[in-house]
């Protein structure tokens, strides 16, 4: 049976690449020394360290005192728990985020001693949130979905679906950045 109406006309396919919008550039400045100068990109362990970085910091504001300081995370430690739980689990996960990324425990305020209190500052523009922060922190889940999807549009990612898939891609998109070598994959 032939076409007969222009509906049945096959579909062209998009391209999954996307140019930046009008007088948006696709490089831009670092918003952290751990971030390259593309959206949503972050050095290699390797590179991080062989320039000196270990240690990675954030801001963070306490919800039940209202202070903002920053907290810092060991590179080289958190990222080797995280990587290590990712290899363990990955083939159980079943393409969705274990409940305690999607739920994150927070860090326990070291001003007034509450647990579960220190909530990530995010940034203003979404091109300025500390992903790796969050990631060494297990606090992505933190992350609104439209904040998660700009990660993935960015990583060219697949960026429908529920937020704890979304969040998942999120979590083997970055540490496949931090590891190229690592098996982060599906």
């Amino acid at each position: 049976m032939e076409p007969t109406q222009p509906t049945d006309a096959p579909r062209t396919r998009r391209s999954g690449r996307q140019a930046p919008r009008h007088g948006k550039s696709p490089t831009i400045p670092p918003p952290y020394p751990w971030a390259t100068n593309h959206r949503a990109i972050v050095h290699n362990i390797k590179h991080l360290t062989d320039t000196g970085i270990n240690t990675i910091t954030g801001v963070v504001n306490c919800k039940h005192c209202d202070q903002t300081f920053e907290l810092e995370y060991d590179l080289k430690k958190r990222f080797h728990a995280i990587s290590r739980f990712v290899s363990d689990n990955k083939y159980i996960l079943h393409d969705r985020a274990p409940a305690v990324w999607m739920n994150p425990i927070l860090p326990k305020c070291k001003l007034c001693g509450q647990d579960n209190v220190l909530k990530p500052v995010m940034g203003e523009k979404k091109k300025e949130i500390n992903r790796l922060f969050l990631l060494l922190g297990q606090m992505l889940g933190c992350c609104t979905l439209e904040q998660l999807k700009y990660f993935c549009k960015h990583t060219k990612n697949h960026r429908t679906g529920a937020k704890d898939r979304i969040l998942l891609l999120t979590y083997l998109a970055l540490c496949k950045q931090l590891d190229p070598s690592g098996s982060y994959e599906r």
